[in-house]
């Protein structure tokens, strides 16, 4: 499957681009979202940790692309004096390359090495994890990160599996244990929520959007505006509780008045609700139908 941007004219309107803007892509994968900041006039700092993302989104005009982790925002941003930007976006998540490219070992879906690494140049892979953490650590794990309801059994079943016949290394066999051991109930994919919570530990994606969150709050301007785009509900909570904690909350005062309470810096919620893809969006691209794009504007 191509990539298709999702969300694409509702983020890029939410940043209110404007000609001769700085904007900040922390994600910029195969430049989507970039290109139309830049057919808007803006110019841009992408930032990836995929070589290949990097090298595929080719020299375009207007955009400066360095290979980095959007956790060091603030850091890249520093070092390429990006100071003071008019706009930053977040799309986080895997993107259709990286699922539909069966080396890469993202996918449950198609027979590849059990990798799932973003960065290639990071030693840790998802067949690491998979192969020498104890049950009780792989059940945390996709409990925590795949909110996998069956994460005990599933863990439980993994180490008996490489303990009678070896280590996985193959997407398919993981899949299949998975399957054999909880079923093939409900809607999704039983591997899913698993697959899910790999890979963000592979990639340290929880870290990293932490740290993201706060640095690009620190470059932004006043009256600088922060998209992100989530697909996970893990993820987006993450965000929500964010964006709110500095939106913050007027309280009263007990002699009169009231006061603002939150974390500094202070913002504004562009957007009430998050806003998600339309029905047609969805049907052209069926990926997109758990996102949720979150907006703030830094007073």
């Amino acid at each position: 499957m191509r990539h298709i941007p999702v969300l694409l004219s509702e983020a890029v309107d939410a940043l209110a681009v404007r000609p001769g803007g700085r904007y900040i892509d922390g994600t910029l994968g195969r430049a989507g979202h970039t290109k139309e900041i830049i057919a808007r006039g803006g110019l841009v700092l992408g930032i990836d940790r995929d070589d290949q993302a990097l090298a595929e989104s080719g020299k375009i005009e207007n955009l400066k692309a360095v290979k980095g982790q959007h956790g060091n925002i603030k850091e890249i941003a520093d070092e390429n004096s990006w100071n003071e930007v008019d706009g930053v976006l977040l799309d986080l998540g895997v993107s259709s390359p990286q699922l539909d490219d069966a080396v890469r070992g993202f996918s449950f879906q198609r027979e590849g090495p059990l990798d799932m690494r973003m960065d290639r140049a990071q030693p840790l892979t998802a067949a690491d994890i998979v192969n020498t953490e104890s049950a009780e650590n792989l059940a945390r794990m996709f409990r925590t990160y795949g909110e996998e309801m069956r994460a005990k059994r599933i863990a439980n079943a993994i180490v008996k599996a490489r303990t009678d016949k070896g280590p996985f290394t193959t997407t398919s066999s993981l899949a299949d244990l998975i399957v054999s051991s909880v079923g093939r109930n409900g809607p999704h994919h039983p591997a899913t929520r698993v697959f899910q919570a790999l890979r963000m530990v592979v990639n340290d994606e929880m870290g990293e959007l932490e740290r993201a969150l706060s640095g690009a709050l620190s470059v932004l301007r006043s009256g600088g505006r922060f998209a992100v785009i989530t697909f996970e509900s893990l993820t987006d909570r993450v965000v929500k509780r964010f964006f709110a904690s500095h939106v913050g909350v007027m309280r009263s005062l007990q002699q009169g008045g009231e006061e603002w309470c939150g974390e500094e810096p202070r913002v504004k919620a562009v957007v009430k609700k998050p806003i998600v893809p339309s029905s047609e969006e969805c049907a052209l691209n069926p990926r997109a139908r758990s996102a949720k794009l979150r907006v703030i504007e830094k007073e």
